[in-house]
Parts: C-alpha cells; sequence; structure tokens
C-alpha cells in the first residue's frame, strides 16, 4: 500500500512539473528569449587508471506499469470484502472483533464464498472462532463435537489458502485449544484471552 501511495505521489509531482514547465513556454516571449552560449565539447582522453562507470538506466522510482501479482490475487473472490456478521451471537461477535488488528472489525471479511470472523491483512491470515462452551460437554460429546468441528476447520483452512491466506482458529479454553490439536497437528489454535 505505501508503495502504491509513493508511486502515486511521484507521478502526481512529476505530472505537474511537466504541466508547468508547459505552461511556461507556451506564455514566454519570443523576443525575450536569448540563445544559450554553445560551449565545445572537449576530448575525452581514456585514461587506463580509470574504469568507466555505467551510466544510470532510469529514475529511482519504481515503473508506472502494472505490478506482477500471483494468479490467487488477481481472482475476485480472493478480495476480502467486509459482510455483516452472521448469526446475532453477541458473544460471538464481541470475540471476532477482539482479534488483535482486526482489520475488519464490526464485520465478517467474505472471502473465496466464506464469511470468516476476522482478518488481519497486515498478515494475510483469516480466523474463525469458536465460542462454545467445550469444556461443560461430556467427554462422549467432546469427541463428536471435535471430530465434526475439525472437518470444518480443514474446510475454511483450504478456502482460505486457495486465496493465499494463513488461517487461524480462535477457541475460549485450553482443553479445546488441546482437543483440536490432538485430533490435527497441523492446525493453528490460539486461547482468545480476550473474551
Amino acid at each position: 500500500m505505501g508503495a502504491v501511495v509513493v508511486t502515486g505521489v511521484v507521478v502526481v509531482g512529476f505530472a505537474i512539473k511537466e504541466a508547468l514547465e508547459a505552461y511556461e513556454l507556451k506564455w514566454a516571449d519570443p523576443e525575450d528569449a536569448r540563445p544559450a552560449p554553445e560551449t565545445k565539447p572537449t576530448p575525452r582522453e581514456s585514461s587506463p587508471e580509470k574504469t568507466p562507470k555505467p551510466e544510470p538506466k532510469g529514475p529511482d522510482f519504481p515503473p508506472l506499469g502494472p505490478i506482477e501479482t500471483s494468479e490467487r490475487e488477481r481472482r475476485p473472490e480472493c478480495k476480502p470484502i467486509p459482510v455483516k456478521h452472521l448469526g446475532g451471537n453477541n458473544l460471538h461477535n464481541k470475540c471476532a472483533d477482539g482479534v488483535p488488528n482486526n482489520t475488519f472489525s464490526g464485520w465478517d471479511a467474505l472471502v473465496n464464498g466464506k464469511n470468516f470472523d476476522a482478518l488481519q491483512l497486515a498478515t494475510r491470515t483469516l480466523w474463525e472462532v469458536k465460542t462454545d462452551d467445550f469444556d461443560k460437554h461430556s467427554r462422549r460429546s467432546r469427541r463428536f463435537f471435535i471430530d465434526m468441528q475439525v472437518l470444518e476447520i480443514e474446510r475454511e483452512r483450504k478456502l482460505a489458502e486457495e486465496c493465499g491466506y494463513d488461517f487461524i482458529v480462535g477457541v475460549r479454553s485450553a482443553a479445546h485449544k488441546a482437543a483440536l490439536l490432538e485430533r490435527n497437528l497441523t492446525l493453528k489454535v490460539v486461547v482468545m484471552n480476550w473474551c
């Protein structure tokens, strides 16, 4: 984003400078114009002690042409869009909005057809928040619950990764985190101490 802003400022500055010079030339009085004094070039002698320095190739700012992006970044479904929270669960929304550096706090992030609970755009990370009272369930219920949840989490992670995003699951207890990691060690799970 910063490179785009800097490039835009340089381009605008250059365009203004060119416009001012063109304006001055348009209104300049031809009688006031004096020919520039001509000088004769001095012959260059090549010195064996000095090596020629390369000439600069162009300006120090980035090119104005299109910037190369990966295929997944060009896909419109990969561009995050803020959308209303689904469901209306106040605790769930509070936890999602409390994700540190949430770009769309107060909103979900629609990416690849899925409403994710939070987006950290600076690190390209999508979050899914699980606010279930995991610790209150029986062992048998927990096992079934985790089996169902992991299937859904793996599907959500795949959608995020298809668009080049990292994926994190937020839970409310260490027991819930441990159960998810016991089922799938490749998940990134964070205990949300803010909710």
